[in-house]
């Protein structure tokens, strides 16, 4: 199993990103999927998180912080999940890390995941 986050950049308060994690190893629609970021000296958080195809509630959950900002999506032929990322804040500076879920339910809570990508770091500030 192998996940290949990018996209992170430095963008001004206001603007948008999109990330991307490439996934390998297994099947994109039948796990649950997610999204985190973890600043130094704090937790790993989760950001959004989708359940899978098959599962019971099909959901995709956000975490307050950015309900209404950040979408998650999934191109399954392209075994790919992306966030898009609108009217980013100085507070959502972070390593963005995407993960693979060890069921179909998505929740927010780190230990629900067992494959991590690398993170790949959002800034932003003007």
């Amino acid at each position: 199993v192998q996940l290949q986050a990018s996209g992170g950049g430095l963008v001004q308060p206001g603007g948008s990103l999109r990330l991307s994690c490439a996934a390998s190893g297994f099947t994109v629609d039948r796990h649950a999927i997610g999204w985190f970021r973890q600043v130094p000296g704090k937790n790993r958080e989760g950001v959004a998180v989708m359940s899978s195809v098959i599962s019971s509630d099909g959901g995709k959950y956000y975490s307050d912080s950015v309900k209404g900002r950040f979408t998650i999506s999934r191109e399954n032929d392209k075994r790919t999940v992306y966030l898009q990322m609108n009217n980013l804040k100085p507070e959502d500076t972070a390593i963005y890390y995407c993960a693979k879920g060890r069921g179909a339910i998505a929740t927010l809570w780190t230990g629900r995941y067992d494959y991590w990508g690398q993170g790949t770091q959002v800034t932003v500030s003007s």
